[in-house]
């Protein structure tokens, strides 16, 4: 009994020694990002383009990095959500039936879902070349919606399959379609669920560099059209930190802060949506 009892202790205290770790990593990255970027950050830096000999130690801002980074994981999520929602449902077995067409698209989001961005970046590179086509904002979106289209899809497919059956037969029951119980009982339901996992593709998109390093490629202006080139704040924080002046590899924190304020915003928002939603939800 005795030997329970520590056994228990010692399980509790590795569970709290956890816990703390990963609530001291957060802070942690948190409090140094701030710490080294707010005496940096400047309303120039989210009003300004940046001016000539800018990641040289001369004035300006990043305007055009946060506006290609919003460009970019907006379009990308938009795109990623209308071909992700479509195959989530397919892969319910009431829809797919479980073939083996089903199994091979789950299989094929898995590898997709562990393939390095870089890898996304290199193939959007060589369909480029092929086409002969040049870096611009619409490529990193096509690439981008790529990267989080395993993402959002098996979050999605997990968030359908926790909808009751049970309300499922009581919509077809009331001379429901499968299309109208899908729109109108579904997809309510897992609404909250829906969202997060669009928030998770989300953060994956804005925060990635590696995929769009060679398709969006890179400018301090702000892009006018689908077909300029644009920049983002990954890549931005990237140069800015390979900067051999103290001074430039400062304005890489105050941009890591500017990063770090749109998910923490998004996310909040979206949190909270889902929960005032949530009450909706049939338990």
């Amino acid at each position: 009994m005795e030997f329970r009892r520590v056994e228990e202790s010692i399980f509790k205290a590795l569970m709290i020694l956890s816990l703390l770790i990963v609530v001291g990593s957060l802070l942690g990255v948190i409090g140094t990002i701030l710490w080294k970027g707010l005496p940096v950050l400047s309303i120039d830096m989210l009003t300004k383009t940046a001016e000539g000999g800018y990641y040289l130690g001369k004035g300006g801002g990043i305007l055009g990095a946060i506006t290609g980074s919003l460009y970019l994981a907006i379009g990308g999520t938009v795109l990623a959500f209308f071909l992700s929602i479509g195959i989530a449902f397919y892969l319910q077995k009431e829809y797919s039936g479980g073939t083996k067409l089903s199994n091979l698209t789950r299989l094929s989001l898995d590898i997709l879902w562990g393939t390095p961005s870089i890898v996304y970046g290199a193939f959007g590179f060589a369909v480029m070349m092929y086409f002969h086509m040049r870096a611009s904002l619409i490529a990193g979106i096509i690439v981008l919606a790529l990267l989080e289209l395993p993402i959002m899809t098996r979050a999605m497919e997990e968030v359908i399959k926790t909808v009751p059956r049970e309300l499922k037969e009581v919509s077809y029951s009331l001379g429901a379609t499968r299309l109208e119980t899908t729109l109108r009982v579904v997809s309510k339901q897992a609404l909250p669920g829906l969202m997060t996992g669009v928030l998770i593709a989300f953060g994956r998109g804005i925060g990635d560099a590696a995929s769009i390093m060679f398709t969006a490629g890179y400018t301090d202006r702000i892009p006018t059209s689908l077909f300029d080139s644009t920049s983002s704040l990954p890549l931005a924080i990237f140069y800015q930190l390979g900067s051999p002046l103290p001074q430039v590899q400062q304005k890489a924190y105050a941009s890591a802060v500017i990063l770090l304020a749109i998910v923490l915003t998004i996310s909040i928002t979206t949190r909270f949506l889902s929960r005032k939603y949530t009450k909706y939800i049939i338990k």
